[in-house]
């Protein structure tokens, strides 16, 4: 399988496929993704982020990293969010090669650590996270898992 990663802010003519395809997996407002990922596209700021995994013209996987993934603890910020990889090609190393570009493209802009709330256990610590403690997610009664990735101390 070949597949590229790709940067948002590199690729901006791929917004509004990008804004549906997590809208659709997610549910989440359309205009929000949409508001975040046009802040992206500024270059004001550091964060928002946005990332797809394309093979060919198909987007099968993606992610974001905002300040707040809609949990308690602001401090602990910013965060990947909406991890999404196709079922198809669950599996097949995207989203951990998606974990890694995230990591490496926001480190190069000078974040070292990152934050990630989910249900999953095990599966982000194969790519270097640590679960860090648990949190309250906006609006739900169950507390998640709160990860932390830090990168190491090499030179930009």
């Amino acid at each position: 399988m070949h597949y590229e990663m790709i940067r948002l802010e590199d690729r901006p003519e791929l917004m509004e496929r990008a804004a549906e395809w997590f809208h659709k997996k997610w549910g989440i407002p359309l205009a929000a993704y949409k508001e975040s990922m046009e802040e992206c596209l500024t270059g004001e700021h550091v964060v928002p982020q946005w990332y797809v995994a394309l093979e060919g013209a198909r987007i099968i996987g993606g992610m974001g990293v905002i300040e707040n993934d809609f949990h308690d603890r602001k401090d602990l910020a910013p965060n990947v969010c909406a991890v999404y990889t196709e079922e198809d090609k669950r599996g097949q190393g995207v989203a951990g090669q998606l974990l890694d570009f995230v990591c490496r493209d926001m480190r190069s802009k000078g974040i070292d650590t990152l934050y990630l709330v989910t249900d999953h256990t095990s599966f982000y610590e194969r790519y270097g996270w640590e679960f860090l403690c648990m949190v309250q997610g906006d609006g739900e009664e169950e507390m998640s898992r709160m990860y932390v990735h830090t990168s190491d101390g090499d030179s930009l």
